[in-house]
């Protein structure tokens, strides 16, 4: 089916042209927008609004599941993350809790600011440096070689969520994805 409206056009030509790392931060950033949506819904008591942007949240996260490349070993710890997300927002849509909304709010946010950092240091290797990309389409900073090693940024969200405790599943996820250099895999499929 052709597309005739220019806006719709150039908006398809824009996602089909996006890097892998661009498409996933896309896919925090629409996460964000509908459970900002549901939280407003919520507030003024639209079931059916929450109930509409809280599945297309869940819908977002289970994509970014099914994507996840297992074969890296931080995987594991995103997969733990990405299942405890789904959890509390399924908990926000039936039981209207506000604050499994709000659990689930920060830990994307999370994930998508550090998803930034990603790219930007993306940027900066392939631009600074030979050899900074990878040629995947994801950013050489999200590549993974199986271990946690390599300089680690703090991230730029800056919230309490106990990023330092040992045998946090979130930390490690952090400290995986903003590795600096990495070996040859990805972490989506």
């Amino acid at each position: 089916m052709a597309v005739n409206n220019p806006y719709a056009k150039y908006k398809q030509s824009s996602v089909e042209t996006k890097s892998a790392g661009e498409l996933t931060l896309m896919l925090y950033e629409g996460c964000l927008k509908f459970i900002k949506r549901a939280e407003k819904a919520i507030a003024e008591n639209n079931i059916e609004e929450k109930n509409t942007n809280l599945i297309k949240s869940q819908n977002i996260i289970r994509e970014l599941m099914v994507t996840l490349n297992t074969d890296v070993a931080v995987s594991g710890n995103m997969m733990q993350m990405y299942d405890f997300i789904l959890s509390k927002l399924v908990e926000a849509n039936t039981a209207n809790d506000m604050e499994a909304l709000k659990q689930a709010e920060t830990f994307v946010a999370d994930f998508r600011d550090t998803w930034k950092e990603v790219i930007k240091l993306d940027r900066q290797q392939r631009h600074g440096s030979a050899g900074g990309s990878t040629g995947s389409g994801t950013p050489a900073s999200a590549q993974a070689s199986g271990s946690n090693g390599g300089a680690v940024t703090a991230g730029a969200s800056g919230r309490g969520t106990a990023k330092g405790a040992p045998g946090n599943p979130y930390a490690q996820s952090r400290q995986g994805l903003t590795a600096a250099g990495g070996g040859q895999r990805s972490f989506r499929k």
